[in-house]
C-alpha cells in the first residue's frame, strides 16, 4: 500500500509535537480528539451575516486577524446559518471559545464571548469602534502586517478589577464574582504563557484597560499592537551591519538581496572602513536629536550562534533593546452588558442595569425551573409522537407491502386459469360417457 502524502506546506506541524501523533516531544501521550486540545480555538462569527452591514462585516475580519492563528480565519457564514450550527461543529473543530457579532433592533453593534459547550455567555455593547484601515490612515508611519500574525498575542489587563475594601483584619476583600469570571473569559482566549517560552516569540501585545467611572460601569477599551525592538546605544551605521550579518546567518542570501534595504551597505566609493563609521550622512542619513529612542528598555539574551567551519558556539551575551508599540487596530470600546450562565441561553447571573432583590430572584428560579419542566414535557411527548409517526408509516408501508404482495399472487392465479383455454364441465361428461360405450 502506497504511503499517504503529507502536505508540508499548508499543514505546518506543531513545533510541540513529534512526528508519532499520538506521542508529545515531552513523551506524553495525547489524546486524539480535537476537542481535548490543550491550545485555545475561537470563531468570530457574523450572526445574520449580511444583516449586520459592511462596516461590521470589516470589524469581524479585522478581529480574526487580531486572533490569529488559532481561529477560523476564513469562516463564511451564511444568512441561514443558526448558533445551533456553530456549536454543533465546535466540539469535532476543537473551538473553546465563540466571539459572536450582532446587530440590534435599534441599531446598536453587539459582541457576545460564549464558552463552548456550555457557557458562561458574556454580553458586550460596542460603544465606538475603528477598524484597522482607519488606523493606517492616520499613523504616521504604519506598519505592514508580516509574520507578527504566526505566534498570537501577548495579553495585558489593567484595572479590570472593581476596587474592594479592606476585611476587619486587614486582608485584602474578596474580588467580585463577575471580575473573575471576566478576567477568566479573556484569559482563556490564548495560550499560557510558561516559563520555557522565548521572549521573542511575543510579536504582538492585546490591551484591556477598564475606564475608571464613579457610576461602576464595565468600559473595557481594546487595543492592538505590534512589538518591534530596536538596539539601545549603536549607531545607524553599526545597526545596519548588524542587520545584514543576521541576514546572512539565517540563509546567506545571494549578493542581489543584500544590497535591498537592511542588506550589507555599498562601501565601495569609501577608502576605509572608518569613514563608513564616522560619518553619519554614509550611513543611509543622520541621526537627528528629534529621533528619540522611546520605549522601555529590556535586557534580551541572544542565542549563542554556531562559528563558521567549528562545532563550537559563541555566546554572544545579553543585548539592551528599546520596545516600541505600533498600533494595528481594531479599536473598540466595549461595555458590559450582562453575564448569562449557559452559551446564549439560561439564567442571568450578572446585569448591568437591572437589579433584583432575594425575593425576585427566588421567584424567577421558581418561574425558571417551571419552564424547565415544561420544556421536558414537551420535549418527552415530541418525542412520543416522532415514534408513533414513525410506527404508523412502517405499518401502512407493510401493509402496502403486503397488498401488492397478495395482488401479484392473484395475477398469477388467474394466469394459470386462463392457460387451460375454453373448458367445460360438460366435456367431461361426454368423455365418461364414450367411456361406457
Amino acid at each position: 500500500m502506497a504511503r499517504r502524502r503529507t502536505k508540508k506546506r499548508t499543514h505546518l506541524p506543531h513545533p510541540n509535537t513529534s512526528k508519532n501523533p499520538k506521542q508529545s516531544s515531552t513523551g506524553v501521550s495525547q489524546p486524539l480528539n480535537a476537542s481535548a486540545s490543550p491550545i485555545p480555538k475561537t470563531m468570530v462569527i457574523r450572526i445574520g451575516a449580511s444583516e449586520v452591514g459592511p462596516s461590521v462585516s470589516t470589524l469581524v475580519h479585522d478581529v480574526r486577524a487580531m486572533m490569529e492563528p488559532h481561529t477560523a480565519s476564513r469562516l463564511r457564514e451564511r444568512k441561514s446559518n443558526k448558533l445551533r450550527d456553530y456549536v454543533t461543529m465546535a466540539g469535532p473543530l476543537g473551538v473553546t471559545q465563540l466571539l459572536l457579532f450582532s446587530r440590534s433592533e435599534t441599531g446598536h453593534t453587539n459582541l457576545r464571548i460564549a464558552r463552548c459547550p456550555r457557557g458562561p455567555t458574556i454580553h458586550f455593547r460596542i460603544n465606538e469602534y475603528s477598524l484597522c484601515k482607519d488606523l493606517r490612515s492616520v499613523i504616521r508611519n504604519p506598519k505592514s502586517p508580516g509574520k507578527e500574525f504566526t505566534t498570537p498575542p501577548l495579553l495585558v489587563m489593567n484595572n479590570l478589577k472593581t476596587p474592594v475594601p479592606k476585611n476587619p483584619d486587614g486582608t485584602p476583600g474578596r474580588t467580585l464574582p463577575q471580575d473573575e469570571l471576566l478576567m477568566s473569559m479573556f484569559r482563556s482566549l490564548f495560550p499560557e504563557i510558561t516559563v520555557n517560552t522565548p521572549v521573542n516569540q511575543y510579536r504582538r501585545v492585546m490591551v484591556l484597560n477598564r475606564q475608571e467611572n464613579e457610576d461602576g460601569k464595565y468600559i473595557i477599551d481594546v487595543r492592538h499592537y505590534a512589538i518591534t525592538t530596536k538596539a539601545v546605544g549603536l549607531s545607524k551605521a553599526i545597526r545596519r551591519l548588524n542587520t545584514a550579518e543576521k541576514r546572512i546567518q539565517r540563509g546567506s542570501p545571494d549578493a542581489a538581496s543584500l544590497r535591498k534595504k537592511g542588506g550589507v551597505p555599498n562601501l565601495g566609493k569609501l577608502e576605509d572602513i572608518s569613514e563608513y563609521m564616522l560619518d553619519p550622512a554614509a550611513a543611509a542619513g543622520y541621526t537627528s536629536e528629534s529621533d528619540v529612542e522611546e520605549g522601555g528598555e529590556v535586557e534580551i539574551l541572544n542565542p549563542a550562534i554556531k562559528k563558521a567551519g567549528t562545532k563550537r558556539k559563541l555566546n554572544r551575551g545579553p543585548e539592551k533593546r528599546s520596545i516600541h508599540l505600533t498600533e494595528l487596530g481594531p479599536r473598540m470600546t466595549l461595555e458590559m452588558m450582562k453575564i448569562e450562565e449557559g452559551l446564549a441561553d439560561g439564567k442571568v447571573l450578572w446585569h448591568a442595569y437591572e437589579k433584583k432583590t432575594k425575593e425576585e430572584i427566588r421567584e424567577l428560579e421558581k418561574r425558571h425551573a417551571q419552564r424547565q419542566v415544561e420544556k421536558e414535557k414537551r420535549r418527552k411527548e415530541q418525542m412520543e409522537n416522532v415514534r408513533r409517526k414513525k410506527e404508523a408509516k412502517a405499518a401502512k408501508k407493510k401493509n402496502k407491502k403486503e397488498g401488492e404482495e397478495s395482488e401479484s399472487s392473484s395475477d398469477e392465479d388467474m394466469d394459470d386459469y386462463e392457460d387451460y383455454g375454453d373448458y367445460d364441465p360438460e366435456d367431461d361428461d361426454e368423455d365418461v360417457e364414450m367411456e361406457d360405450d
